[in-house]
């Protein structure tokens, strides 16, 4: 095994990651970084993020403020936030936004301009900004372009990660398998940064790509770093049907209505002040509840599955090419459909991850419950630091990512900066090897594709955006049962060089383990916090479960305990919208 070695090593290549990268070289120019992606690093799933950025860059408009924008987080994410997490989201993000702006992203602009706002679900005013719907790939872009400029940060595309290395509480190296050679390395670095991203994709029906299988977070927990949180998975009220490809919030932040079978405008029923532009889980609720009440269409060209229709016909042909172009496109080429002239059909998709890896406010990832690690961070979707609590609001993602990434790589940088590279690797890197050879020599029957399918099957079935104690019982035993049968997985491809069918299987295995905690966090929860909806109890109850749910490995198995929340201004109140 090659082993190659850094001041920092980031996992990662998404909006998280490669701030990170640009933060620690721009803090230490001597430094040595390597960032390490699994894909091409302009194809992480930063790319795919669509409707904008949130911050408040112009207080007093509207009568905005960060203190509004702040409370509008807290209150969407159903008072399950940190408030000092959510207080320093709001601080940085609008020069964030700025800085964005100078590295050269189009911001969408005034007459006048200055940059444009748009509406988002659960923020009291608009405070979104955007670059038409393809802010994602225009804000990746505008930080690998920057990258390149800096000699000292060196990009490994196509390399998977396998394991964490720690040394008690202190990062050690990161394994990986080069895809185009099939060799592994060991990645030895004074600090790191994961920064991998969700795993949504251990659903069937997501609006996230391939990639999204939580590696970093997978690896995290094989470590015996705590989780934070893992039964909030957010669903997106307008998955595409029937790919479930994402149809952004700003469609319905520019105008666009849901209207069920009989022609309703139906989010009258459920938040009559703000309607479409309600928090995404009072809204993938709602769309659940018109299905089940009756009130859903069904087009058997489109699939079994019912959905109700987004319409943005009024917005006229040319707002929607204007603000929407590759909605547009997408609609087009998936279902044929024009947007100016026809409705599209929707429902809700898994989305986005609010559980990760157990961080501090500044990223630190814990070592148990309150002793942090020595030398590694987490940011973006993967770290849960939590300022999202049990729902995210739309475009506060990409301000985390940002935000965490800047904040991450400066204290990795200035950590690297006083700490010396430790010996202590070879060893543990020569067993991961062998664990990699065995799985890919197995000759077991299971097909891990098979495994994936239902995987992807029970947890669309039985961990949606309702749930009920039988259904979480229903999946919690074929979950068990598919870790079981992953021991007999056979792989058929046996070479090294671009095995798809070896990483393909490590994805299913992390995604395998990483809903094993989403159920059993979620059976242990017995209220309705966000988007954590029990059928049984559809209250909140802040007396018993205003805590953040902690799970890590243990010998004997997940150990589950709690953490307060951390409240600073705000005392929790009943959502109204």
């Amino acid at each position: 095994m090659e082993l190659l070695k850094y001041d920092i090593v980031i996992l990662g290549s998404g909006l998280a990651g490669m701030r990170a990268a640009l933060q620690a070289s721009m803090a230490n120019e001597k430094l040595s970084i390597a960032l390490i992606s699994k894909l091409h690093a302009m194809r992480s799933h930063s790319v795919s993020a669509e409707g904008g950025i949130s911050g408040v860059l112009y207080p007093g408009r509207n009568n905005d403020n960060e203190d509004l924008h702040a409370y509008d987080t807290v209150k969407g994410s159903d008072f399950l936030a940190d408030q000092d997490a959510v207080e320093m989201l709001v601080k940085h993000a609008p020069s964030e936004i700025r800085l964005f702006d100078r590295l050269g992203v189009p911001w969408k602009r005034s007459s006048k301009g200055e940059i444009e706002l748009r509406a988002f679900g659960g923020m009291s005013v608009p405070r979104t900004v955007f670059a038409a719907d393809k802010t994602g790939f225009f804000m990746l872009n505008a930080l690998y372009d920057s990258l390149l400029e800096h000699k000292n940060v060196d990009i490994f595309h196509e390399h998977m990660a396998t394991k964490l290395i720690m040394d008690h509480d202190r990062f050690n190296a990161i394994t990986t398998i080069d895809m185009a050679t099939g060799e592994m390395k060991a990645f030895a670095a004074k600090a790191s940064i994961i920064a991998t991203g969700g795993f949504a994709r251990s659903y069937g029906f997501t609006t996230t790509s391939y990639s999204s299988t939580g590696d970093g977070i997978y690896l995290a927990y094989e470590a015996g770093l705590p989780l934070k949180d893992m039964e909030f998975v957010q669903f997106h009220p307008t998955g595409l049907v029937p790919s479930a490809i994402l149809i952004t919030e700003a469609a319905r932040g520019e105008g666009g209505y849901l209207v069920n079978s009989k022609g309703e405008r139906f989010m009258k029923n459920y938040a009559k002040s703000v309607m479409e532009l309600a928090p995404r889980d009072i809204v993938s609720r709602s769309i659940v509840t018109e299905i089940e009440q009756g009130r859903g269409i069904s087009d058997k060209r489109l699939g079994d599955s019912e959905f109700v229709y987004l319409d943005m016909r009024h917005l006229g042909e040319d707002k929607i090419n204007e603000r929407l172009p590759m909605i547009k496109e997408i609609s087009m080429k998936m279902v044929g459909i024009d947007p100016s002239k026809d409705p599209l059909p929707v429902r809700p998709a898994a989305h986005f991850t609010m559980g990760g890896i157990h961080t501090d406010i500044t990223g630190n990832v814990m070592y148990g419950a309150k002793k942090k690690t020595m030398g590694l961070w987490a940011a973006g979707e993967c770290g849960c630091v939590s300022v999202h609590g049990a729902n995210r609001l739309g475009s506060n993602s990409l301000s985390q990512c940002v935000i965490w990434g800047k904040l991450t790589g400066n204290l990795a940088a200035n950590f690297s900066s006083r700490h010396q590279l430790s010996d202590e690797i070879a060893g543990l890197a020569e067993n991961e090897e062998d664990r990699i050879s065995k799985i890919l020599d197995a000759k077991g029957n299971e097909n891990p594709y098979d495994l994936r399918k239902e995987l992807w099957h029970t947890m669309d079935t039985y961990v949606g955006a309702y749930r009920t104690t039988k259904s979480l019982a229903k999946a919690r035993k074929i979950i068990r049962n598919l870790k079981s049968r992953f021991s007999r997985i056979r792989i058929a491809d046996k070479g090294m060089v671009y095995n798809t069918n070896l990483r393909d299987s490590l994805e299913i295995l992390h995604m395998i383990s990483l809903s094993e905690l989403v159920v059993e966090g979620a059976i242990r929860r017995k209220e309705s916090r966000g988007a954590h909806a029990m059928r049984e109890y559809p209250k909140r109850n802040d007396k018993q479960w205003l805590k953040h749910t902690i799970a890590q490995k243990t010998s004997r198995g997940i150990k589950f305990s709690y953490v307060p929340v951390k409240i600073t201004r705000w005392k929790p109140v009943e959502r109204h919208y």
